[in-house]
């Protein structure tokens, strides 16, 4: 029986567009230009103290993080597509009584109006997120408090992730990485730790992430 592990922004919805405007926003009024490939390639699946620690070592980190993140809802909205295929598999999920987890990086109020938006508010019962974690990704902690909440075994565990951070912190664990490739092409998943790579939830693919891992 698997247990299902999934990160949140760019693999139960596509979010990066939306993080990557605010970011490029908040440069440029900072006196630096960036575009979205510096972002996929610099700030993607960071948490938000390492990147303005790094590049405004100078700025006060929480408030730029406060400010990017309530931009980042606003453009969010109420409403959102969720990752094909991902509520089909929630079904079957919860039909054979699989183990279900978010684990992500998002902030508290991030991760709430992204589940509400995708409308699985009351759906996942076990949430992980970077506030309540002493090391965020790509420390492995996180995936390994979902599966001790979970109450799992690593050798069960399938962890779906977009994000470098988010493969390097689940390959560590122990879990099973399956990388998507809403932000970053098959040969950098694979980099990054991904045994497995599949389009969305929709993929044929998935079945052997499910089931055929070793």
């Amino acid at each position: 029986m698997p247990a299902l592990l999934f990160d949140l922004d760019g693999t139960m919805l596509e979010t990066d567009p939306l993080h990557a405007a605010v970011f490029v926003e908040l440069f440029a009024e900072h006196g630096r230009e960036i575009d979205e490939a510096f972002y996929i390639g610099h700030l993607h699946g960071r948490q938000n103290a390492d990147i303005f620690g790094e590049f405004f070592p100078a700025a006060d980190a929480s408030a730029m993080a406060d400010l990017k993140e309530a931009r980042f809802r606003e453009r969010l909205g109420r409403s959102a597509e969720p990752m094909p295929g991902l509520l089909a598999l929630l079904d079957r999920a919860e039909a054979e009584a699989w183990p279900v987890a978010v684990v992500s990086n998002a902030p508290t109020q991030n991760a709430h109006a992204m589940l509400a938006a995708i409308g699985l508010s009351d759906r996942i019962g076990t949430i992980v997120l970077g506030d309540d974690c002493p090391r965020g990704k790509p420390d492995p902690f996180p995936y390994a408090e979902a599966m001790r909440r979970l109450g799992v075994d690593p050798a069960s565990a399938v962890a779906f992730e977009d994000s470098r951070a988010g493969l390097a912190s689940a390959s560590a664990a122990g879990a099973h990485a399956v990388g998507l490739t809403s932000s970053l092409a098959p040969e950098a998943l694979r980099a990054a730790g991904a045994r497995l790579v599949i389009r969305d939830f929709s993929d044929p693919a998935l079945e052997t992430a499910l089931f055929n891992h070793p």
